[in-house]
């Protein structure tokens, strides 16, 4: 079989170079071309703009924030210090009201405890001076009632009995108080014992022993300057001196003193007589 024929076209004797020609380009393909160059140079444009906004921010950040920054500390110190000193204001004034209060009560109290001294003294020194009035009207007393003794007490001729009816009326007054022997407080027994001490006879000093001296008289027949006693003899818990018309002078007790008393009301176990 034949092989088919191929046919044969001349060609150009410049065919087989490469045409320098640049391709034309169609209207539409321009067009999108340069809407493309411009909407680069657009968007690079408002890149430019944003990135310079956003670069001169920190620029205004960087000036601007630390004078706030500087300011507001500069307040802040300055309330603080404020507060500081109103605190230290309140703590001071505080003080100063405390120190006054305490002052003030101190002398409060100065002032009570110098009253009260004041009072006290005033107390003090009215009672000496009741005292010394008492003392001075007793010795007063004790003149007149010696005086009155001597003169109106029928005594023997030795004048004994009548010594010792004015000692024993000078102590009228007295205070009682138990195991006193004078010469402002006295016992039942102390008080007689020093009433005839004056006249030179020694008697016992308790009122069992007093009982047992001298010699014993009839309660009938008594006179003035006899000892009384109560109780049993040898056992008496009270004596006291006949004074006459039926009195005797005692000391009584401790609500009593010593005084002079009827010996109706409180009648006595016994009498001796030492004169």
């Amino acid at each position: 079989m034949k092989e088919p024929l191929v046919p044969v076209i001349p060609m150009s004797h410049t065919a087989h170079i490469r045409s320098h020609r640049k391709p034309r380009r169609s209207a539409t393909s321009s067009i999108a071309l340069r809407a493309g160059v411009a909407g680069g140079v657009l968007s690079m444009a408002a890149a430019g703009a944003s990135a310079s906004a956003n670069a001169a921010e920190p620029v205004t950040q960087t000036i601007e924030l630390p004078t706030l920054t500087a300011d507001m500390s500069a307040q802040v110190a300055q309330s603080a210090a404020a507060t500081q000193q109103a605190a230290a204001n309140y703590e001071l004034r505080a003080e100063r009201d405390a120190a006054a209060a305490k002052a003030a009560a101190e002398a409060k109290k100065d002032l009570a405890e110098a009253k009260k001294k004041a009072e006290a003294k005033k107390k003090a020194a009215e009672a000496a001076r009741k005292a010394a009035a008492e003392r001075a009207t007793r010795s007063t007393e004790r003149a007149t009632l010696s005086a009155s003794a001597s003169a109106s007490v029928s005594a023997p001729a030795s004048g004994s009995v009548a010594t010792v009816i004015a000692f024993l009326k000078a102590q009228v007054g007295d205070a009682y108080v138990m195991g006193a022997t004078g010469p402002n407080a006295w016992d039942c027994s102390s008080l007689v014992q020093a009433a005839y001490k004056q006249v030179g006879v020694d008697l016992p000093r308790v009122s069992q022993d007093q009982s047992m001296a001298g010699t014993d008289v009839p309660l009938s027949s008594i006179q003035v300057g006899d000892i009384l006693y109560w109780g049993g003899k040898g056992s008496a818990y009270h004596v006291g001196v006949y004074i006459g018309n039926g009195q005797y002078l005692d000391a009584a007790n401790p609500s009593k003193g010593v005084v002079i008393q009827d010996l109706s009301g409180y009648p006595a176990s016994g009498a001796v007589r030492v004169l």
